[in-house]
């Protein structure tokens, strides 16, 4: 897989982004949409692991291969400290 041109990677994402607001409720907090030379991929905020590990199933992990021709992976991280430079804040735990 290589880069999309940015035209293709806005328009996938704005076709996809309902899907995302969505999962505000099931707590996704935010996602950011990655295009590169490697593919494509994102970087999501779950307000915990758990309701992470709700959303990515093995069903979710089958649809993904289905529509992109790859099995995705996924990396769970924790999030301790945000430096929030649009807030001047800097975030410990929240």
């Amino acid at each position: 897989m290589s880069k999309r041109p940015r035209d293709a990677a806005v328009e996938a994402a704005r076709k996809s982004a309902p899907t995302y607001t969505a999962l505000g409720a099931k707590g996704l907090l935010r996602k950011y949409y990655l295009n590169g030379e490697a593919g494509g991929g994102g970087v999501y905020l779950w307000e915990s692991e758990a309701a992470a590990r709700a959303w990515y199933t093995p069903e979710w992990e089958t649809r993904m291969e289905t529509a992109f021709g790859a099995r995705p992976t996924v990396t769970y991280y924790d999030n301790h400290v945000v430096v929030d430079n649009e807030t001047g804040q800097v975030r410990v735990d929240g």
